[in-house]
């Protein structure tokens, strides 16, 4: 799992493996043990927030190239 700034990931879209969009990066929070990654995403025209651990257990890759984040999350976990 590569080490990456911060601010490289902030405006990154995260999808699912299966395609789907879960948000995008908007800010990044450290917890200690891991960093959380906040996503915004809207949901029935309102403003949302979901918080997804950036660890390699859940996280697949980062393509700062293609501006993506794949992840192995659901919508709605």
């Amino acid at each position: 799992f590569d080490e990456f700034y911060w601010v490289d990931l902030i405006g990154l879209d995260v999808v699912n493996r299966e395609g789907v969009p879960l948000g995008t990066v908007k800010d990044l929070l450290s917890t200690g043990p891991q960093t959380v990654l906040v996503l915004g995403f809207e949901e029935a025209g309102k403003a949302q927030e979901r918080m997804l651990p950036f660890v390699s257990a859940y996280v697949d890759g980062v393509d700062l190239q293609a501006r993506r984040i794949t992840v192995d999350w659901q919508p709605d976990y």
